[in-house]
């Protein structure tokens, strides 16, 4: 599936952000599974885009964002695509928005996304 991810995408893999982060393989996956960070399967492999990542920890304000996606009808591959795709409205990516601190743009941008 991954075709529907940015090629350009920088990802990093489970092993590697335990190391980084200095966490067990079950808390990082934890960290996932409540949407503080998101992770796509690419070639078998899970992936959490480096956009997610910041030095300490998730993206701050990447778990609203997601659980907006995710009750607008997302799945969670299809949040992480929207999250990395150029966005009109924004005029960036999604993500590139949310980690300059635009949360509220990136917010209204989810309104009115039901599928």
């Amino acid at each position: 599936m991954a075709e529907n991810f940015p090629p350009e995408t920088e990802y990093i893999t489970v092993p590697e952000l335990v190391e980084r982060w200095g966490l067990s393989p079950s808390k990082l996956h934890r960290l996932i599974e409540e949407h503080h960070l998101a992770a796509v399967r690419i070639d078998g492999v899970l992936r959490i885009p480096a956009g997610f990542v910041q030095d300490d920890g998730p993206l701050h304000s990447l778990r609203g964002t997601l659980l907006a996606l995710l009750d607008a009808g997302f799945s969670d591959d299809e949040a992480v695509a929207w999250l990395l795709a150029e966005n009109d409205e924004l005029g960036e990516r999604p993500v590139d928005a949310l980690i300059a601190g635009r949360k509220s743009a990136v917010r209204r941008a989810t309104q009115g996304l039901a599928f």
